[in-house]
């Protein structure tokens, strides 16, 4: 790829609509600068197409453009622009595969049951696509993510609102206190470059290795765990009980599109411990029929109807509902519960929504109430009690006036818990799981029962050593002090603060205050200074990251999606990432409704302008710097004067808001100092200015009324391209560019 090459990934949901509309915007803007801007596909369709070529025909079968970018990030030029991508759990793949069966693809069902070696090995191939696939290849970096100033002073200026807290709140969060993977996790460093072997054996010493040999390298951290199911179904048994007694919501928070092997699990354990009579009763039937707690009741009861004694185990269920405690509602109008999905409650994402919302969720009415957060392992579930607290002591937080907290996070070659997808296992009997180095040594060693969930993670040296450096480099550039997450107490962590405190000793770090704290006690000191005013940087794990990244900005800006997220690669190039998508099945589901889509491209144009700046850096094009700067200042604009999709039919949609960015940058561009530059986009300037009201009046004709697509996961392009450019005078001037 040419170091003149910027690559804008093609993704799913909204962020792929808006990408219809905006990329030609793009396109033509930097071919003024010599810079091409390429696609890759990265969506879960295309993941799908890309993995099983195999079976389709040959006109069918598409390029795995995921394993190209997987070697792009690992050279020097490499400049990715990534929208936010679905982490397919189960439901979602089953979704896509039927979608794609039924416009002619013949990828193969998802085999729940693989009893042979093709179901087996088709099992294996879907598993690589599932959850997150994608960031592990791409995140050859660790994260910078804070939220530009621009933002941040529109979201002073422009406060969105906050629920009121009250003293006598009684939303909590529970957590396991023992069996969980914080109490059982060992770790330790390698010494050497070795091949690992993970076995479970038996009680008379027969071993079965879970997977291939693991390859690990000299001061790589290492960690195995386990979660003890039997005390995960105690702890939701009595925590059921305890949301009954005070009256609280219950719900339960995980993160089943991420930890795609351990939290579907856990998921399904929480459905069956709330619905204990009717498994007891139904589970047999329930499994012989596929209907699988670990997806959910959607997927439970959209299989009843087939049954014999679907009517009855609907009543069992119903019955059951209404003797338990209220359940926490993702859709009240459609009686859609915590319960439903387990990508549905995505705990990054639910808790701020929750403590945004005076620590409230919704009841069955559409009401909202007190709510019981579950989040089983207790490795992060402190950082949320610590928040509610704070906020039940000292009110919810004020956007024109609080810190903010920008995030240097441990990411890099698939670090910590995120990568442990293909070393977590749902153990099959009783036994101990061994992890051996290559000349036999036994490097832990842990008793297991039928059932439990064993994890193992890695840590690669140079992704600490690069963290370490990431968050000295963000203090001194911001002035801001420092503070890494990291909990002695905790095995993992403390292998991290022998490291941390020796990399820190090789850096420059004069005149920085950079502190480790556990992460409940880091938790207080950023909301201490938060409500202060001031900044704090959160240096945190690869978890962390995730979830900090979502509460901060929640509270600080409404959303996440107008965080600047840079990922600096070990390799020397640039990844760029624009913000989550949380809200992004909505959007879809509003613009099939009637044709306006509420997604806001503002990540895009953050992450578009520092993708500019960098390629300027490393090529000295001064015109790809004009384009950055030009882009950023347009920006700055585009917020002051409220350009963001509106709310509601009849006001600019996302196709709107890309219009007023382009005549902005457009202006922008036309004062530039370099005169040639300016000369070539003062015409295209005044055709965006003085047509803007034949622009609107053709954007805003196609609202509200139903739109075809030809697809949800993998929509037809021509289909979306004309939704998505329905101003024809619009069009010429850019096409014209």
């Amino acid at each position: 790829m040419s170091e003149s090459t910027i690559i804008y990934t093609h993704t799913d949901e909204a962020p792929a609509l808006a990408t219809h509309s905006l990329l030609p915007i793009i396109s033509a803007f930097a071919r003024t600068a010599g810079v091409s801007v390429t696609t890759r596909d990265i969506s879960l369709a295309g993941r799908i197409l890309a993995t099983f070529g195999d079976f389709l025909r040959e006109d069918q079968r598409i390029a795995d453009d995921l394993a190209e970018l997987g070697e792009e990030v690992d050279r020097p030029e490499a400049n990715i622009i990534k929208l936010p991508n679905i982490s397919a759990s189960v439901p979602q793949l089953k979704e896509a595969i039927a979608e794609l069966q039924a416009q002619g693809f013949a990828v193969p069902n998802y085999p729940d049951d693989a009893t042979s070696d093709e179901d087996r090995d088709i099992l294996a191939r879907y598993k690589k696509v599932s959850g997150s696939a994608v960031n592990p290849v791409l995140r050859q970096g660790n994260s910078d993510r804070r939220a530009p100033l621009s933002v941040k002073n529109y979201a002073k200026t422009h406060p969105h609102s906050m629920g009121a807290w009250s003293a006598d709140s009684k939303t909590r969060v529970a957590h396991m206190t023992n069996g969980d993977f914080f109490s059982n996790e060992a770790s330790r460093t390698m010494d050497r470059d070795d091949l690992l072997t993970i076995e479970l054996l038996d009680a008379e010493g027969s071993a079965v290795a879970l997977r291939a040999p693991l390859a690990v390298k000299k001061g790589e951290v290492i960690d195995a765990t386990k979660m003890d199911v039997a005390s995960l179904r105690r702890f939701f048994t009595e925590q059921i009980a305890v949301a009954s007694d005070l009256g609280l919501l219950f719900s339960v928070h995980l993160k089943a599109t991420m930890m795609k092997v351990s939290d579907p699990i856990m998921f399904g354990h929480v459905v069956t411990s709330f619905f204990p009579t009717t498994f007891a009763a139904y589970g047999e039937q329930l499994a012989a029929a596929g209907l699988r707690a670990n997806d959910g009741l959607a997927g439970i009861f959209a299989g009843l109807d087939a049954l014999a004694t679907g009517a009855e185990i609907r009543d069992s269920f119903t019955a059951e509902l209404a003797a338990g405690p209220a359940l926490a509602m993702v859709d009240s109008a459609k009686g859609v519960t915590n319960l439903h999905a387990p990508n549905d409650v995505i705990v990054d994402a639910s808790m701020p929504a929750m403590i945004r919302t005076s620590g409230h969720m919704w009841n069955a009415e559409g009401l909202e109430a007190d709510t019981l957060a579950v989040i089983p392992d207790q490795s992060y579930a402190t950082i949320y009690q610590v928040a509610i607290e704070d906020c039940q002591q000292h009110g919810a937080f004020d956007p024109t006036t609080m810190g903010s907290v920008p995030n240097v996070g441990l990411m890099a070659q698939a670090a910590e818990e995120y990568g442990s997808h293909d070393k977590t296992f749902e153990i099959t009997h009783d036994g101990i799981v061994r992890v051996s180095s290559g000349s036999g040594e036994v490097l832990f060693s842990l008793s297991v029962a039928a059932g439990d969930i064993f994890r193992m993670c890695q840590t690669k040296d140079i992704a600490i050593r690069d963290w370490v450096k990431l968050a000295v480099s963000r203090s001194r550039l911001s002035g801001d002090p420092a503070i890494f997450w990291l909990d002695a107490e905790r095995p993992h962590d403390a292998q991290l603060i022998e490291k941390v405190e020796r990399y820190l000793a090789e850096q420059d770090v004069t005149g920085l205050t950079i502190t480790i704290l556990s992460p409940a006690r880091a938790m207080a000191e950023t909301l201490t200074r938060v409500r202060r005013g001031l900044n704090t940087i959160s240096v945190t794990g690869n978890v962390l990251r995730d979830y900090l990244t979502d509460l901060f900005p929640i509270m600080e800006l409404g959303t996440s999606a107008k965080m600047l997220s840079i990922v600096p690669l070990i390799a020397g190039g640039g990844l760029f990432e624009t913000g989550a998508g949380g809200s992004a099945p909505k959007h879809v589901e509003q613009f099939e409704r009637e044709n306006y889509l509420r997604w806001d491209s503002l990540g895009e144009f953050l992450a578009l302008a520092s993708s500019f700046e960098h390629l300027a850096q490393r090529t000295g094009n001064a015109r790809a710097q004009a384009l950055a700067d030009t882009l950023d200042r347009a920006t700055g604009r585009f917020l002051d004067e409220d350009r963001s999709p509106g709310r509601k039919l009849g006001t600019i949609d996302n196709r709107g808001s890309h219009y007023y960015l382009a005549q902005y940058w457009a202006q922008e561009l036309a004062r530039h100092d370099d005169e040639a530059l300016a000369a070539a986009f003062r015409p295209i300037a005044d055709a965006l200015s003085l047509n803007e009201e034949q622009i609107l009046s053709e954007l805003l004709a196609v609202q509200g009324q139903p739109v075809d697509i030809g697809g949800y996961f993998h929509p037809n392009d021509g289909l979306v391209d004309a939704a998505m450019r329905p101003s024809a005078t619009l069009n010429a001037i850019v096409d014209a560019i």
